[in-house]
């Protein structure tokens, strides 16, 4: 893992390259933000130390690391795991949509699975939201809205009940493609036990709650002040990926909070 880390360019982790940098590729502080896990927890999988990961935690670093398929195999297999095969709920990110969430620098993007994990979101994603600092369960949006702190953004008690209701539906979904997925299956379990709401919402299953992926969002910055954005959701078929895109208004003064909150963010990574 430590040759696989030295491979990966600092930029993956919005880090620029200077003069005082030793480290060719990323850190171990730089790769544990990544994959959502602790750089203890980091050091002790690469020192051996720590010879139980998750099926989440080896496909979270299968990701940030850039593997690839053959690459992914071997850490699963390292890990004392079986890679996913096609009826788990995929959490690989495809070099193609890779190159694009490189390429939307200035645009605010997180990426989920199908049970919605977050598994990769960019440096703009974080200015907004201080993802990097979710673990476990936190990681999960349906959990994060239905029994957890609640959503990052400031929203409308009608927004949420909205908001809750298509990720409910949308799970649901899920379910019924991978009924034979454990991590699933105990998901929906906790949920069940956490939230009334949520026990709700999945005995009505409302498909409608589907059809508007598009929703505006605002979020309070504790240096720039108020943004308000569009978020859309676009859901990446083949890999069972849903990708959220936040968008100002061009020439708007939202869009110059956002790129000023962009700047803020990767100034605080690099520190």
């Amino acid at each position: 893992m430590r040759r696989w880390r030295d491979r990966v360019p600092p930029a993956a982790a919005g880090a620029s390259v200077g003069p005082r940098r030793r480290a060719a590729g990323l850190r171990r502080e730089e790769l544990a933000n990544l994959a959502g896990i602790s750089v203890d927890y980091l050091t002790r999988l690469e020192q051996g130390r720590a010879t139980s990961p998750s099926t989440q935690v080896i496909e979270a670093l299968a990701s940030a690391l850039q593997l690839s398929s053959a690459e992914r195999e071997l850490l699963f297999r390292l890990g004392g795991q079986q890679p996913p095969g096609p009826k788990l709920v995929p959490q690989r990110i495809p070099p193609s949509l890779r190159r694009l969430l490189d390429r939307l620098w200035a645009t605010p993007v997180v990426v989920y699975d199908a049970m919605w994990n977050l598994i990769d979101a960019n440096g703009p994603y974080e200015a907004l939201t201080g993802a990097s600092a979710w673990r476990g369960i936190e990681r999960n949006g349906v959990w994060r809205n239905l029994a957890g702190p609640g959503p990052v953004a400031e929203i409308t008690p009608d927004q949420l009940a909205e908001q809750q209701e298509c990720l409910v539906a949308d799970l649901r979904l899920t379910a019924a493609k991978y009924p034979a997925d454990p991590r699933l299956q105990r998901l929906v379990a906790d949920l069940r036990k956490a939230s009334s709401r949520f026990a709700e919402l999945w005995e009505r299953a409302s498909l409608s709650a589907l059809e508007n992926r598009s929703r505006s969002k605002t979020f309070d910055h504790p240096e720039v002040g108020t943004i308000c954005l569009n978020c859309d959701t676009l859901i990446v078929a083949g890999d069972d990926l849903r990708i959220m895109v936040y968008t100002a208004e061009p020439d708007s003064e939202d869009a110059e909070r956002l790129a000023f909150a962009a700047v803020l963010g990767a100034q605080a990574l690099h520190k």
